[in-house]
């Protein structure tokens, strides 16, 4: 999660491959370096800051990770918005991420976009 805030990536995006896939709301984007831009292109704007509240690891390379976000426009750092997240991964058996599903909200979308 530090490297989604910090936009500074090294190992966990190593996980990801040319044929990951990553579905966060309708969105649906392919590939390790489309995922790295996408979180760019909408995480750039905001100061953020996620935690990890849980971590599962279950059965046939799942895992889930729950927990909250806290963001601000950058140009509006007093306006902000708390947002709980679960990400849902699917590991090859390698250990790298073939699918990961992102949720987040409920948001105050008005406030952070």
């Amino acid at each position: 999660m530090r490297e989604i805030d910090t936009l500074d990536f090294g190992e966990g995006f190593a996980r990801m491959t040319d044929d990951t896939e990553m579905f966060f709301g309708t969105a649906h984007v392919v590939g390790a370096e489309a995922v790295k831009a996408f979180f760019v292109t909408i995480d750039e704007p905001l100061h953020i800051e996620h935690t990890v509240l849980e971590c599962w690891d279950a059965p046939d390379g799942v895992l889930f990770l729950r927990g909250e976000a806290v963001m601000a426009k950058k140009t509006d750092p007093d306006t902000i918005v708390r947002a709980p997240f679960m990400h849902l991964y699917r590991l090859d058996d390698d250990g790298r991420i073939r699918t990961l599903h992102v949720t987040a909200g409920p948001l105050r979308t008005d406030a952070v976009m």
